[in-house]
Order: C-alpha cells, then structure tokens, then sequence
C-alpha cells in the first residue's frame, strides 16, 4: 500500500505543471508559426492563412514600408493640385464637380479656409493650362507629375514584388494612360455615387418606405467600387503578372481600412477647434501629411499582402532552402529536367514551371533556379504552350534531341559553364589539384555519358 502511494507521489511530482505546459505548448506553436509552416506542404486554408500573415509580416519589415509611405506622402503632396485638378477635370466633364466640392468640404468640415484656397489653386491651374500657349505646356506639366507619381508608386509595389526593372518608357505611357483614366473615374464613382444616388433616388422613388434599403444598398456600392479601386491599383501597377484573385482580396482588406481611417479623421476633425485655435489655417497641414501617411501605410500594406498570397509556395522550405547542399540542388535539376524529357517522349506538352512545382511537390523557387541554369547552358528551353503571342503561357521542353542527353552531358554542360581562368597564376600555383580533379570530372563524365536521361524512370 505504501509502495503505490509512494509510486502515486513520484508520478505526480514528475508530472509537468500547467504552466510549463502552456509555456511549452506556445513555444512550439510559435516555431511552427514563425518556421516551421514553410516545411509544411499541406495546402489547406489554414496553412495557407498562417503562411500569408508569415510572409506579410516578414515583408512589411524587410521592405522598410514606413519609409517607402514617408517618401510617397511628399511626393503626393506635390502631386496633389495636379492630381485634384485631374479629377475636377473628370467631374466636371461628368456635371460632379459641386458634388466633389460637397464631399471634400464633408471629409474637413473645420477646414473651410484651406479648401477654398485649395480649390483656388485648382481653378488656376485649370484655367492657366486650358489657355493660349499654356494649353500644350500645361497638359504636359500635368500628365508629366502624375507619371513621375505613379512611376514612384510602381517602384514601391516593384520593391515589394522583388521586381527590379520597371515598364519601358513605351510601355510607361500607354499603361500609366490606362491607368489614370480608370482608377480616378472609381475614386470618382466611389466618392460621389452615395450623395448623387441617394438625393436622386429620393426623389423618384414612390414608396418611401425602400428608403433605408436603398440607401444601405447605394452605401455598399459605394465601398464595393473602393474595395475595386483597390484592387485594379494592386493589378495595373506592378510590372509583373497579378492574379485579381489575389489582389481583390488585399483590396478588400485595404480598403475597409481606408474607409475606417476616413471615417475617424472625418470624425476627429470635431476634435480639433483648439488645435486650429493655435495654428489657425495651418491646422490642416500636418494631418494632411498625418492622413496621407496612414493611407500610403495601408495602400502598400495591402500590396504586400497581395503579394505574400499570391507568392506564398516560393517560400516554402525557405530555410533549408539557404542551405542546400550542392549535391541535392543537382538532383533537383536533374529530376527537372528528367520530368521534361519524359513528357516529350509521352507527346505531352511543356509543362509550365508551376504545374510541375505542384504536380511534383518541388518547391517553386528552386523549380525556377534550375530551370534557369538549363535553359543558360542549353538544355531546357522555353516554349509558347497557348500559343497567345499576346499573353503566353510558357512551358518548358528538352533543346536537345532526347537521345543525345545523357548523365554525362547534364555534368560537363553545368560545371563547365561560366568564367574561368581569370585569376593570374592560379593555375601555376595549384596545378597538382587543377590535375587532379579533372582527371575525376574525365572519368565521371566517360561513366555518366553511359546513361541516358530518357532511360531513367519517373515514378508517377
């Protein structure tokens, strides 16, 4: 008896307590959340939503946002009166230019005097560009500070996306174009449509009664084309390929929160009579720059949210990744560039390097690098699979017949391309082991030139 009890009281001194379990449980969910996801391959939505909020945190930081946000808030307020007389422009031509004026006067209702010099500003330069020889020089003005704010723009979504060369100038000019005519008429639309529809819908409707209904239906419109504004501004602006999937979700997101933000600095702006009691007109300054700082914070965020659910299996394995070794990294390319050769001899077509990062359970970013060490020594190349010259889909095939590539070529092509003898007497002082590896790289490529790649199976 006093052997079990005995027994009882070891057990449950050995028995960890409720703290040092809950303490152990956290740690190992925060290595899984923090590293241990990226090894992970399961694609549930789970998975997938913690490796989304990973990378977007981690990229927030990486990219140094706040700077980027500070940059474009100066950079905005350069661009504000032509970018307010292009809208007004806009308004105007559609008979909404009292009703911006209306909104605007809404959004700063303690800021009369700023906004009546503001929109001074406007019709000045309105009138000054629409006049005698202006006409010419200043449409170009115009066009050339909003160009230089959306190429400002397009670097920071570029920065996000690791993108490092932006749109040719060609390119700059139509797709800027583009741009400034659709986005501003869904800020536009987005702006005004609540007022316009609910006075004109008030009027019209018989029944008094689908008032409210009406009204609630006109307000999601009204976020519902932010919410697209949003999401054509993370499509349209990075030079690369976004899926609208993607960049409607963050556009959502981002713009909700705008919203919110609007909401509270329409609602401070009662807050601040003492504020202006103290600094009069120029009250309006620094929470202009305050408010253009949070919606540049928001608007780049969203990007990169954009960007980290879109590119989220390119970071999977990302730390063991960092420290491959070089024999597993040629076995990758080898498997590859085996699944390309075994497609051609099934008269299949190219795979893309997508599909055969999914359909193989290989990580897209060494997928990537292999094919590119391929196709650079010539064997791989990239093939149009559509055949939409306008928006290829590019898939990936042998360049070689597949009966010329064997073990031995993949060797000799991979560890014999690239600069060599450039390092003055670094042949004369290490000759006994420049002579003895190639003698090994000799009788390596005579043996693996035995095997054919096409020869090898791949499992299903």
């Amino acid at each position: 008896m006093s052997n079990s009890n005995t027994n009882g009281d070891t057990s449950r001194k050995n028995r960890p307590g409720l703290l040092s379990r809950i303490t152990t449980f956290a740690i190992r969910r925060w290595q899984y959340y923090s590293e241990g996801v990226w090894t992970d391959t399961r694609r549930t939505w789970s998975v997938r939503l913690i490796k989304t909020l990973n990378l977007s945190v981690r990229s927030f930081l990486d990219r140094d946002l706040q700077s980027q946000a500070a940059a474009m808030t100066f950079k905005t307020l350069l661009a504000i009166v032509p970018a307010l007389a292009l809208i007004f422009a806009f308004g105007k031509g559609f008979g909404l230019q009292n009703l911006l004026q209306n909104q605007l006067a809404h959004f700063f209702p303690v800021q009369t005097d700023a906004l009546n010099k503001t929109f001074s500003f406007v019709d000045s330069y309105l009138a000054t560009s629409s006049e005698g020889l202006f006409v010419g020089v200043g449409i170009i003005f115009l066009l050339y500070t909003l160009i230089s704010l959306l190429s400002s723009v397009e670097n920071s979504f570029n920065i996000i996306w690791g993108i490092k060369r932006g749109r040719s100038l060609g390119r700059m000019i139509t797709d800027y174009t583009a741009i400034l005519l659709i986005l501003p008429v869904l800020l536009l639309c987005s702006s005004g449509i609540t007022v316009f529809m609910s006075s004109l819908l008030q009027t019209a409707l018989p029944f008094k009664e689908l008032t409210p209904l009406i009204s609630a239906i006109v307000d999601f419109i009204g976020i519902a084309l932010g919410w697209l504004f949003f999401a054509g501004t993370y499509t349209l602006i990075p030079n690369t390929h976004v899926k609208f999937k993607n960049a409607l979700i963050a556009g959502i997101l981002a713009g909700t929160a705008y919203i919110f933000l609007q909401w509270l600095f329409v609602t401070g702006q009662i807050y601040v009579t003492r504020y202006n009691a103290i600094y009069g007109s120029f009250a309006f300054l620094p929470l202009l720059l305050l408010w253009l700082q949070l919606v540049w914070l928001i608007t780049l965020a969203g990007g990169v949210l954009c960007y980290a659910s879109q590119s989220i299996y390119e970071f999977s394995f990302s730390n063991e990744i960092a420290k491959i070794s070089i024999n597993y990294r040629f076995r990758i390319i080898l498997s590859v560039l085996l699944i390309s050769i075994k497609r051609r001899e099934q008269g299949l077509k190219p795979i893309d390097e997508g599909t055969l990062s999914s359909t193989y359970g290989l990580p897209i970013s060494l997928v990537t690098k292999a094919v590119n060490d391929l196709v650079d020594v010539g064997l791989m190349e990239r093939v149009i699979v559509t055949g939409d010259i306008e928006s290829p889909l590019r898939g990936v095939a042998p360049a070689l017949d597949t009966n010329t590539i064997t073990l031995g070529l993949v060797i000799d092509r991979l560890t014999g391309t690239g600069s060599t003898d450039f390092i003055p007497g670094f042949e004369q002082r290490f000759k006994s082991i420049i002579d003895a590896v190639n003698g090994i790289d000799a009788k390596t490529i005579a043996t693996a030139n035995q095997t054919l790649l096409r020869d090898l199976t791949l499992e299903a």
